[in-house]
């Protein structure tokens, strides 16, 4: 039951290589600026199915020192905050090229830890921190995507960061494993794409030209479809993501959750980095109770 709760926040297939038929996709609006521009649809599609550039932007990170802000924030169902924690994370390499991370200013306020001042008490939480950061040092890391999305530690906390990658990094494509779902999380499968509509832009962001790819649920199945909104912004001179938006929720008998997530990207020295990652969860699980979470991590390199 752990993968719901990976599904609630938000999910990694190494995508690349797969194909895709998109002929059958055809509730696509354009605007009269992607008209203009020649823009190719279907090639689009595939691109948005099979992008890699997202998943890449977080590897890198592992590569390259960096310092990060983060708030951890748990409440209870009036929106009192009954927990909480803000540190400070400093991402450090040695010569080895190995990552360890050290934490500094940290303030603490509830029940964020077990007795033991170690142990932190909430899941999400948890989840993020074993995700991003490392006390003891990590080797021999890289960025190349092809063929690095493989299980090897089978615990539960690897098996959790795995299929929360799943969710994060190649949202609308079905995630295996969470009970009563089915394939409702593949947004373009032939039996969920016809309960969205989906929408194509182009705008201005960060002062460079992008397409907006924004998916929304049709009126009569906003109760009945996982993603509220899937919004993405591809720069337009190589279609790398920048900035991705996701709001899902479903609801069973055994788990239910509803969440929102958004992340920002920034280039430097020609790579892609998360410079903002701000989740919103409420989710619950029957064996481990309900937990409402906001988790806002600040990262400069």
């Amino acid at each position: 039951m752990m993968c719901v709760m990976l599904l609630v926040l938000c999910c990694i297939t190494d995508a690349a290589g797969q194909q895709y038929d998109t002929s059958g996709i055809r509730n696509i609006q354009l605007d009269s600026f992607v008209v203009k521009s020649g823009f190719n649809m279907n090639s689009f599609i595939k691109r948005v199915k099979n992008d890699t550039t997202f998943y890449k932007a977080f590897k890198s990170m592992h590569l390259v020192p960096f310092n990060a802000v983060n708030s951890f924030t748990a409440v209870d169902k009036k929106g009192r905050v009954i927990a909480s924690m803000h540190t400070n994370a400093q991402q450090r390499l040695n010569t080895k090229r190995c990552r360890t991370t050290t934490f500094s200013n940290q303030t603490v306020t509830g029940d964020f830890y077990k007795r033991d001042k170690k142990t932190i008490n909430y899941y999400t939480a948890e989840l993020f921190y074993n995700l991003f950061y490392s006390d003891k040092p990590v080797c021999n890391q890289n960025d190349i995507v092809a063929g690095s999305m493989v299980l090897k530690d089978k615990s539960r906390m690897e098996k959790n960061k795995y299929e929360l990658k799943q969710l994060i990094f190649n949202p609308g494509s079905k995630v295996d494993g969470v009970p009563f779902m089915g394939d409702k999380a593949s947004v373009f499968d032939a039996d969920e794409v016809e309960k969205y509509d989906l929408k194509i832009s182009q705008e201005m962001y960060d002062s460079e030209e992008v397409f907006v790819f924004n998916v929304t649920p049709k009126p009569e199945y906003k109760n009945k479809v996982v993603y509220n909104e899937l919004k993405t912004w591809f720069r337009r001179s190589d279609y790398s993501i920048v900035a991705r938006d996701y709001a899902l929720s479903f609801n069973t008998l055994f788990y239910d959750f509803d969440v929102h997530m958004k992340v920002r990207m920034k280039q430097m020295n020609n790579k892609l980095y998360p410079t903002l990652i701000d989740y919103d969860g409420n989710w619950y699980v029957a064996t481990q109770g309900r937990e409402r979470m906001k988790v806002v991590m600040q990262i400069a390199y």
